[in-house]
């Protein structure tokens, strides 16, 4: 159901409704809120997941190729892992519907630049907490 609701939300123009993630996921409505009770709980798993993926894919990537192809690999899934997450957050609306992947890379690239995590946690830790501010919506 998890990869389902990736992709849906991932596919979607608009806010994809619960009945028509456990339709395409080929289960009843019922089912996708035993698991899943809330919307909040269904974007939150779909997060949750994608994390493990980027964290494990890149074990896993050197497992099965040489280094340098498995930081190329990285840089796509990276790339991929924030188009889903951002998706999923405007979905539930958590995000603003105006910022892009590009917005959120270029935001991290400076970040990283000016506060290297290695160097500067506490820094980077604070320009990432602003980051995150300024990617919800004006309530």
């Amino acid at each position: 159901m998890l990869a389902v609701a990736t992709r849906v939300f991932m596919a979607a123009d608009t806010e994809p409704s619960m009945r028509a993630i456990a339709a395409e996921a080929g289960v009843g409505i019922a089912t996708l809120y035993r698991h899943f009770p809330t919307r909040e709980s269904l974007v939150d798993a779909v997060y949750q997941d994608q994390v493990i993926r980027l964290t494990s894919g890149a074990r896993d990537l050197l497992g099965e190729l040489p280094p340098t192809a498995a930081m190329r690999r990285s840089m796509d899934l990276f790339g991929e892992w924030i188009a889903t997450i951002l998706d999923a957050g405007r979905a539930a609306g958590d995000f603003r519907s105006d910022v892009t992947t590009e917005d959120i890379a270029a935001s991290l690239i400076g970040i990283f630049i000016v506060a290297p995590p290695s160097g500067q946690h506490a820094r980077a830790a604070r320009l990432l907490d602003l980051l995150m501010d300024g990617l919800r919506p004006v309530r």
